[in-house]
């Protein structure tokens, strides 16, 4: 590099090209005129040095024209530049013929670099003439630039239709600042092309309204003379969220006579959710109850009285149809209005000749009076037979039926157990001896109209007295309900509709006379298969289970009493046949389940195990747990919030982590729900599910179905079952998903689709299933389908991936490669901790711990111990102990801590855990027991 220095030089000639500057100062001037020349202008730059920028390392050049001028230099950061770096051209104006002097210099790299950090590199050109100096602006020379990263790239975004939107762009710094460009899939932004779109000063992209077509693809482009930049591709997803159409009209009332319901219904149409966009809020059905005038038919009133004998020997008599008139639509009476006949007895017709011939032979005046006495007489004597055989039939009647009744009386206040009965007879090929046990297949007597108690015997005071206030009166909706009495060997049926009439006393008839009128009286529980289930039960107790649902019911021994037995039941309420438990932001966690006979007299608690599908392992309690049950009127009533129980509490819950056992007293309809516990959000444990038609397909449509569905064994049983309804086949085993209240939805999508030969009919990158739908646990089975279409019948070979995740949650990835030609055996999983255990275990054998050995456990446990080592210490080393309250108010607490240890063990009852805390508590007295008499 060098540097332009001052130096000394001669006057400048005029016949010289290159012109030497003398040593002048800028401040000196050229005398103002010579004596022989006249005098020259300032000189006037034609043309001024330009700022410019070093690419790389490739220097610029700095150009300037003046004229007239007698000298012109380049000066650089306040410093000549040396003579020898300039060139100097010279020329001649034509039409002033002034001179015209231009010069360029060269700036370098290496120049600019050495002034780094100072200031700016700048030159600036000085012309001289006669008239003295002027001087041109400052170029400055800057070394160009690109840094590569984005000071701010956009970002994808999902905005509803017509919705403002803004990307923002900041582009690397630079030398010159970069100028930007937008793409939209690779296509240049042109704001004068399309209005929509909005490039502000700092480079952002606007755009004012999104459309359905702006769904695309965005990238911000930075470049200058250097290079060019791009940002991420940022991804603009443009939804519509679903919209009702209009209701239709009401349908006619479903009921062609009498209450019945009429509908409506609405689509999400208007428009129709796209892209991701949200469905429709609200339900697409509106019912509202309706009433149907039923039909009448006519019926005739009673005949009028004869007409006189007219002259032609008959009389008439009428009638109406009138009671009641024919209304609504009903048939009109059938038959004739008039009706005539002959008033003489046939001793007078209308033909004349024989009534001339009857004239001339005439009765004897007293003739027609004794025939119509006969008459009478006759009529008479058939009543009087009449009433005699009926008296008989009656007073035998009641022979039979006193014979048969029972005290009322005591079998309301025993469990319907009845006083007497009446023997066997002798011609019965198969008599029942008093010590065998009932015939629990025996045909029911039926209780017609409403109850009353009886006095202790049947010729007793008359009064009935309405037993209005026992708790077995609480009608079921079609529920048989059986009691059995071991010495007696009698049933009896209770219809639903028991006490809806009166002023008739209750009949018990025998059971042997009653098996006609089974199937006109008899009212049994309507059940769903596989979800319910029933047996009859008595002081020895039982367990019921409805197979692979992990819903069970245990009847300790003692709890039903001593000589009286019971049809218990236990059903899987279906989600569209009850209303749901929770409230506002609750959840259903376990399946609602109802047990039975409600209202029924318990000596102790039963043990009610539901599975749920709370998440429980988290280090801090995230949940809120209330158990729920239903009333009479539908209505859901809390019966114990976990961990808030007192001494009220009617039940006693215990939690495990895949189902809870609840000790009650109280028959009836039961489900658990929670609640998120702040400040932590809860987690609900799902199960993904994914299903195909099956093979072979002879379509060329093809579709998966994923289902969303709680983590509980009856939840995954009935999608199975709905599969194998709708012909499909479950592909792999379901996975699981924690599903967290966060409000996020859960969103499907499917990828690697070979498309070749397959094509997704999906419009939108995802479906959603909404969050609430999920969170509310309806028990509905959600599910979401994604339609394929394949490009020939020749093509069986699906690949394809299938993601499932909640919104900021996590998730699941199904990766498929399946023949959809090949026949596959249905998948059937059995559901965790659904064994296949009986439905049913009625006495010892549904119980893992013989009698013998719980009665030693409890005489050694009851009593308070102390050293402490009694029940509590046994309910602590059990994991039971959570509110020992509730077992303190139990006239055996030890009793009830085994029940409960019995249901918790139902499957894997080895006697091991129960053995291992008795040798903990130091009770080897027991252990000795166990080990003689139980099966350790």
């Amino acid at each position: 590099m060098f540097r332009g220095s001052i130096v000394n030089m001669e006057t400048p000639s005029s016949s010289t090209t290159l012109i030497h500057h003398s040593d002048y100062s800028e401040t000196e001037t050229l005398p103002d005129s010579y004596p022989s020349a006249p005098a020259e202008p300032l000189p006037e730059f034609l043309l001024e040095p330009e700022d410019a920028f070093i690419v790389k390392n490739r220097p610029v050049q700095l150009r300037c024209r003046a004229s007239p001028a007698t000298q012109i230099y380049f000066k650089c950061n306040g410093e000549w530049v040396n003579q020898n770096d300039h060139i100097t051209r010279e020329s001649l104006d034509q039409i002033t013929g002034l001179v015209i002097r231009e010069v360029d210099i060269s700036v370098s790299r290496t120049q600019v670099e050495e002034l780094f950090g100072l200031e700016d590199y700048w030159c600036q050109c000085v012309a001289w003439s006669s008239a003295g100096t002027t001087k041109s602006n400052r170029a400055y020379v800057r070394i160009a630039y690109l840094r590569k990263n984005f000071e701010q790239e956009p970002l994808g975004r999902e905005v509803r239709l017509e919705q403002e939107v803004l990307l923002q762009c900041r582009p690397p710094e630079g030398m010159p600042a970069a100028e930007v460009d937008w793409l939209k899939n690779e296509d240049v932004i042109d704001p004068s092309q399309d209005s929509n779109f909005l490039i502000t000063i700092d480079h952002d992209l606007i755009i004012k309204q999104a459309r359905l077509s702006d769904t695309a693809n965005y990238t911000c482009v930075a470049r200058n003379v250097v290079a060019k930049r791009r940002s991420s591709t940022a991804t603009l997803i443009v939804y519509v969220s679903g919209g009702w159409s209009s209701w239709t009209e009401w349908s006619d009332c479903n009921a062609r006579c009498g209450q019945g319901w009429q509908r409506r219904t609405r689509s999400c149409t208007n428009p129709a959710p796209l892209n991701g966009g949200a469905f429709c809020e609200g339900p697409p059905v509106q019912r509202v109850t309706c009433t149907t005038l039923c039909p009448v038919d006519g019926g005739w009133t009673e005949w009028a009285k004869w007409s006189a004998c007219g002259t032609e020997c008959t009389h008439w008599r009428s009638r109406e149809c009138q009671a009641p008139p024919p209304r609504n639509g009903g048939k009109h009476c059938s038959g004739s209005m008039m009706e005539s006949k002959n008033c003489t007895e046939g001793l007078c017709t209308r033909n004349k000749k024989i009534s001339i011939e009857h004239a001339s032979h005439p009765l004897a005046p007293g003739m027609g009076v004794a025939v119509y006495a006969g008459l009478m007489g006759a009529l008479l004597l058939c009543v009087i037979l009449v009433l005699c055989v009926g008296v008989l039939a009656y007073r035998r009647r009641c022979r039979h039926l006193h014979g048969d009744i029972t005290d009322s009386s005591s079998a309301l206040t025993a469990a319907f157990h009845p006083g007497n009965y009446k023997p066997p007879r002798q011609d019965n090929p198969h008599p029942l001896h008093p010590s065998a046990p009932p015939d629990l297949t025996a045909t029911a007597g039926a209780f017609r109209g409403p109850l009353f108690s009886l006095q202790q015997g049947v010729n007793d005071s008359p009064h009935k007295i309405p037993m209005t206030t026992s708790p077995l009166l609480d009608p079921l909706p079609s529920l048989k309900i059986k009691v059995y009495n071991s010495s007696t060997l009698s049933s009896l049926e209770l219809p639903a509709d028991m006490g809806s009439g009166d002023g008739e006393i209750l009949s018990l008839k025998s059971v042997g006379t009653v098996g006609r009128d089974r199937d006109h009286h008899s009212h049994t529980l309507s059940r769903e298969p596989g979800l319910s289930t029933s047996a009859t039960l008595g002081n020895l107790g039982g367990r019921l289970t409805i197979p692979n649902t992990g819903v069970s019911l245990l009847v300790p021994p003692g709890t039903i009493p001593q000589g009286k037995f019971y049809e218990m039941y236990l059903i899987i309420n279906k989600w569209d046949k009850t209303t749901l438990p929770s409230e506002g932001s609750q959840t259903v966690l376990s399946p609602v389940v109802s047990c039975g006979p409600s209202g029924m007299l318990l000596n102790r608690p039963v043990v009610l195990t539901l599975p749920h599908c709370a998440q429980l392992d988290t280090p801090t309690p995230d949940w809120t747990l209330t158990l729920k049950t239903q009333t009479h009127q539908g209505a859901w009533e809390e019966v114990l919030t976990v961990g808030e129980e007192t001494l009220s509490s009617p039940c006693y819950l215990q939690l495990e982590e895949e189902s809870c056992h609840v000790l009650m007293e109280q028959l009836g309809t039961y489900g658990l729900v929670g609640q998120s516990c702040p400040p932590q959000p809860a987690c609900k444990r799902l199960q993904l599910a994914l299903f195909a038609p099956r093979a072979p397909c002879l379509s060329l449509d093809y579709s998966l179905r994923i289902y969303c569905i709680h983590d509980t064994p009856h939840a995954l049983k009935e999608v199975l079952d709905l599969e194998r309804s709708l012909g499909g086949v479950l592909l792999e085993d379901p996975k699981p998903l924690l599903f967290k209240d966060s409000y996020h939805n859960l969103r499907l999508s499917i990828h690697d689709i070979p498309h070749t030969h397959w094509r997704s009919k999906l419009l939108a990158k995802y479906q959603e299933i909404p969050f609430y739908h999920i969170w509310s646990g309806s028990q509905r089975p959600l599910h979401c389908t994604f339609s394929l279409e394949r490009g020939s019948l020749a093509v069986s070979q699906l690949t394809c991936k299938i993601c499932v995740r909640q919104v900021e949650g996590e998730g699941q990835i199904f990766q498929l490669h399946t023949d959809i030609q090949e026949t596959l055996p249905p998948h059937s999983p059995l559901p965790s901790g659904g064994t296949c255990l009986p439905s049913s275990q009625v006495g010892p054998y549904a119980f893992r711990l013989p009698d013998s050995i719980r009665q030693k456990i409890c005489a050694s446990l009851d009593a308070p111990s102390a050293r402490g080592c009694d029940w509590r210490l046994l309910a602590r080393s059990l994991g039971f102990d959570r509110y020992l309250n509730y077992f303190a108010t139990k006239p055996s607490p030890t009793g009830v801590l085994l029940d409960l240890w019995e249901a918790c063990h139902q499957g894997d009852a080895d006697l091991v855990s129960l053995a291992t805390a008795l040798e903990e508590m130091g009770k080897s007295e027991v252990l000795v027991v166990m080990t003689t008499d139980g099966d350790c």
